[in-house]
């Protein structure tokens, strides 16, 4: 198992996805280049649980739902923009979901270094996150994917091994 740092990028094994089996999940996908990766950072109370976010290249996209969250809600929390690798990306909070280190095949890696984002960025980015997972926790679905399910299963998973 790979050593994991908060704040970083990692690429998920297969066998996460298949031992989930949530259709809310974004797979993996690999046409000569490894997608998605993923945002990730340690649960506060749960030290094994690693919370990963997918991140999307699709800006356009997401701009417009968050304008329309925006004018709907007064405020949105579920995605945030920022630059990854010198160009516009979004963190899709609301996709994120629970996982641990036996899950995590590699780190995502450029010109030999990892890839990382802003101390700005990361703060916004954690502090959205764990406002959204308050939120989810009273039973809100905030999160597609059934991150309370996925939890559950992750922490049975552990007791056993």
């Amino acid at each position: 198992m790979i050593k994991i740092e908060e704040g970083k990028f990692y690429f998920l094994k297969d066998s996460f996805f298949e031992k989930m089996k949530d259709s809310n999940l974004a797979q993996n996908k690999d046409n000569g280049n490894k997608r998605p990766c993923y945002y990730c950072f340690r649960d506060k109370k749960e030290d094994e649980l690693i919370w990963f976010m997918p991140i999307s290249s699709k800006v356009n996209k997401y701009k417009k739902i968050y304008e329309e969250k925006l004018k709907k809600y007064k405020r949105v929390d579920t995605l945030v923009f920022g630059k990854l690798n010198g160009e516009e990306r979004v963190f899709l909070i609301q996709n994120m979901f629970p996982t641990i280190e036996k899950y995590i095949e590699e780190i995502y890696v450029r010109k030999s270094e990892d890839v990382t984002i802003t101390y700005t960025l990361e703060r916004q980015i954690k502090e959205k996150a764990n406002l959204v997972l308050e939120i989810a926790k009273k039973c809100k679905k905030v999160i597609f994917p059934d991150i309370m399910k996925i939890k559950e299963t992750l922490l049975k998973e552990l007791e056993i091994e």
